[in-house]
């Protein structure tokens, strides 16, 4: 009779837990695979961003491509030739005409305006100053345009072709930049920081590689050694070392 009342009771007791191990084994199976989910989530969207570039250096890159180098020199309908202020502007801007390459420089006069004659004795006075600065003869090529309004005086047009460090535009703005919930750089980041670099570069070349190394100077090598030689070590330096020579 005892033993019977024992397995009365326990059965009910084992039934009970299992009800609890059944309601509580499809929650946990539910959690454990949202903590899944948002994982795999989370992996997938930084890959995403991550592959979106966001530096400014691929967003304007500096490239070296031919560009038209011009100036326009004004001249009056009363002068006679060229000014002084038109020579030193004129010398200023072929010091960026590189002799080696020898580009075409032309020399463009207006027609049909108000200034023609005094364009023409100007245009060719800028000519002879190219050719005494260095630019070959056979480089100079002069031209004419159609002045658009006949009634005012239209400038002298020099230009010539050089290969220059050059990047895109500067001032896009295609969105708002308070709608911008992903942190990251707005398209003219960095743009005007680019232009200025490539504008600053003397020698584009110096971009795609370093250049060759100038012969040394032995001589003077050899007085500059020989010159710390002589001097020595101060005694003022010896002084304040922390090291016993």
């Amino acid at each position: 009779m005892f033993q019977s009342t024992s397995n009365t009771t326990a059965a009910p007791a084992r039934s009970g837990r299992e009800r609890i191990r059944r309601s509580v084994a499809p929650v946990l199976a539910v959690l454990l695979a949202a903590s899944l989910a948002g994982c795999a989530g989370w992996k997938r969207d930084s890959v995403t961003v991550g592959a979106i570039p966001d530096d400014y250096r691929t967003s304007h890159p500096i490239v070296i491509a031919e560009k038209n180098q011009k100036i326009d020199l004004p001249v009056g309908a009363g002068d006679r030739g060229m000014t002084g202020a038109q020579r030193d502007t004129l010398l200023g801007f072929l010091d960026g005409y590189d002799k080696s390459a020898a580009p075409s420089l032309t020399i463009a006069v207006p027609r049909g305006s108000a200034n023609e004659v005094a364009a023409l004795v100007a245009g060719r006075d800028f000519a002879r100053v190219a050719a005494a600065s260095g630019v070959k003869r056979g480089r100079i090529v002069m031209t004419s345009y159609q002045s658009a309004v006949p009634e005012a005086s239209a400038p002298v047009r020099v230009a010539f072709v050089a290969v220059r460090a050059q990047t895109d535009r500067c001032g896009r703005w295609p969105e708002d930049l308070l709608q911008n919930s992903e942190n990251k750089h707005y398209a003219d980041f960095g743009c005007s920081y680019q232009n200025n670099l490539a504008a600053q570069m003397a020698n584009p070349n110096d971009l795609l590689g370093p250049r060759k190394q100038s012969d040394i100077d032995a001589e003077n090598r050899g007085a500059v050694i020989d010159l710390y030689r002589s001097r020595g070590i101060s005694n003022e330096f010896l002084g304040n070392s922390e090291v016993t020579y």
